[in-house]
């Protein structure tokens, strides 16, 4: 299934749907009210509420109608969801972690165990909504187009063998990156303020999407080609990401991990090319879909 969260025209409230063939939304909340069925209100209820209230749901769209369905175009989108925590992950691509060495001065060796960092879920915002460029901050606003893991379920040192049963779904988080902002080497204020985690469009659930292993991304700046590559080129996978950061850190429902980012960042190229207000950017990941967001000037 292919999850989201959207507003109807005029109305600012947040509502769960699935998108199904031919581009039409279905209305859960709706659809469950007309069946007799009681679903979680919202797409971070309905994670947590787990594999039977899945099973409710695809018992729903099998029986949806007209009545319930509207044209995607009908509609605007809203971030999935807004996660408890959003762990982020650096230098998790060969070639990432050589163009950073060059220009962001981070370690020339691979790392022997995950880099991670955490987006507060403020930083949170949905496909088509705006990346905020507050000059008086940053001068070099930066994109990474990264593979987002949705967990489904409680993960306490988990076993690497284990692991993907805790998965909920994919989707995409670009990690916005002011890189004037890194303090010490810390990059939380860098990385987590406000608009820095697009985040969606959807949230596909784990049976659709076999091997996440396998999964081309890519990334484009005004139509412009700046990032092209395949998660198979991670350096750890996403079974060891999640073995490792809940060797220590509880990963509940709804935690988002953010996979990490290929080579082609603004600040790896010659000279360093940086998002301006105006700019439209387009991450997109085989399977999930294309999240695009526009930057705006925020000052």
């Amino acid at each position: 299934m292919r999850l989201l969260t959207y507003c109807l025209p005029g109305d600012d409230t947040p509502r769960p749907g699935a998108l199904l063939a031919g581009d039409r939304v279905a209305d859960l909340s709706a659809l469950a009210a007309a069946a007799g069925v009681r679903l979680p209100p919202d797409l971070l209820g309905l994670v947590a509420a787990g594999e039977p209230a899945l099973a409710a749901v695809r018992d729903l769209l099998d029986g949806a109608g007209p009545a319930h369905l509207r044209p995607l175009a009908e509609v605007s989108l809203r971030a999935p969801l807004r996660p408890g925590k959003i762990v982020g992950v650096g230098l998790n691509y060969v070639e990432h972690v050589a163009e950073s060495h060059r220009t962001l001065d981070t370690e020339r060796e691979l790392p022997d165990r995950p880099v991670l960092f955490s987006k507060p879920s403020t930083a949170v915002t949905g496909p088509g909504q705006p990346i905020l460029h507050n000059a008086e901050l940053t001068e070099q606003l930066d994109w990474e187009c990264e593979l987002a893991v949705v967990i489904g379920t409680p993960a306490l040192r988990v076993a690497e063998a284990d692991a993907l049963r805790h998965v909920f779904g994919y989707s995409i988080v670009n990690d916005i990156s002011a890189r004037d902002q890194r303090r010490s080497g810390q990059w939380f204020f860098s990385k987590g303020q406000d608009s820095y985690a697009p985040f969606g469009p959807v949230v596909v659930t784990a049976d659709e999407i076999p091997d996440p292993q396998r999964l081309d991304l890519s990334l484009r700046v005004n139509g412009e080609l700046r990032q092209d590559s395949n998660t198979r080129h991670m350096l750890f996978g996403i079974a060891r990401l999640i073995s490792d950061i809940s060797s220590g850190v509880t990963l509940e429902p709804g935690d988002v991990i953010a996979t990490g980012s290929p080579s082609g960042v603004g600040a790896g190229m010659v000279p360093p090319r940086f998002l301006r207000p105006g700019d439209l950017v387009e991450a997109t990941v085989e399977g999930i879909g294309t999240l695009a967001n526009p930057v705006v000037d925020a000052r």
